[in-house]
C-alpha cells in the first residue's frame, strides 16, 4: 500500500516563465547577438547536465563564493558554447551578459502545470502523504503558498535542510522519516531520470517518471506518465 507521494519541483510540478531560453536569448540581443531561444536550448541543457555532475562529485560541504562563482563562469561558457558564441570569460562582454541575466532571472516566477492541482485533489482525498522534495534552495513553502498548494502538502524538503542533494539517498531517506513512512510504501514523482529516478532507487522508493514532452521513451525500468493525474494509477 503506497501511504506517501513524493513530487520533485521543476518541471514537474511548475514551471518558469519567462523561460531561461527566452531570457538568455534576451539577454544577447541586447549585446547585439541574434540568438533565439530554440538556438539556447541545447547549451542550457548540456549546462545543467554539468551542474548536474559537478553536484554528483562534490561533497554535502558549502562551496565557497570563489567555487561557486568558477561554476556559474563555465555553466555560462556551455550555454554559449553551444549556440557558436565566443565570449572570453574575463571580457567586459561577458560580465555585461551575467549581470544582465541576474536582472533578467530576478523577474522570473513559477506557474504550476496545469494537471498538478487536479492529481493533488484526487491523491489528498485517498489520504495519501504529499510532499515536495527538491533541489531548489529558494524559500519553497512561501512559493507553495503563493501558488496555491501548501494546502496539499504535508511538508516540504529541500536540499539546503538536509545537506544532500538529489539524487543522494539521504534526501529521500529524510523524506521517508518526514512521513513516517518505509521506503515500499513510498513513490517520488519527477522528470529527470538521472536525479528522480536514480535517487529514488537508491532509497528503496519506487519511482515515477514524468515525461511530458516523451523524450525518454527508452526507460523500462520505472512506469513513465505524461501528466500527474496518472499518478493515482500506479498506487494500488
Amino acid at each position: 500500500m503506497i501511504k506517501a507521494v513524493f513530487f520533485d519541483w521543476s518541471n514537474t510540478l511548475a514551471r518558469y516563465v519567462p523561460t531561461r531560453e527566452q531570457l538568455q536569448s534576451q539577454a544577447l540581443h541586447e549585446l547585439g547577438l541574434n540568438i533565439s531561444p530554440q538556438q539556447i536550448a541545447p547549451g542550457l541543457a548540456r549546462a545543467d547536465r554539468f551542474l548536474f555532475e559537478e553536484t554528483i562529485s562534490s561533497s554535502v560541504r558549502q562551496r565557497s563564493p570563489a567555487e561557486q562563482a568558477s561554476i556559474n563562469t563555465c555553466y555560462q561558457q556551455i550555454v554559449l558554447g553551444e549556440a557558436g558564441i565566443d565570449i572570453p570569460a574575463d571580457s567586459l562582454s561577458f560580465a555585461k551578459l551575467t549581470a544582465r541575466l541576474n536582472e533578467l532571472y530576478a523577474q522570473m516566477r513559477f506557474v504550476l502545470f496545469d494537471d498538478v492541482l487536479p492529481a493533488m485533489k484526487i491523491l489528498k482525498g485517498q489520504n495519501r502523504i504529499l510532499a515536495l522534495v527538491t533541489n531548489m534552495n529558494a524559500d519553497m513553502r512561501a512559493v507553495c503558498r503563493e501558488l496555491g498548494l501548501a494546502v496539499y502538502l504535508d511538508f516540504v524538503l529541500t536540499s539546503s535542510e538536509v545537506g544532500a542533494s538529489k539524487p543522494q539517498p539521504k534526501i529521500f531517506l529524510t523524506a521517508l522519516e518526514y512521513a513516517g513512512v518505509a521506503a515500499s510504501e513510498a513513490v517520488h514523482v519527477g522528470d529527470q531520470y538521472d536525479i528522480d529516478v536514480v535517487g529514488a532507487l537508491s532509497a528503496g522508493i519506487r519511482p515515477i517518471l514524468l515525461d511530458r514532452n516523451d523524450l525518454f521513451q527508452d526507460i523500462t525500468d520505472c512506469p513513465r506518465i505524461h501528466s500527474l493525474t496518472e499518478v493515482a494509477q500506479y498506487l494500488n
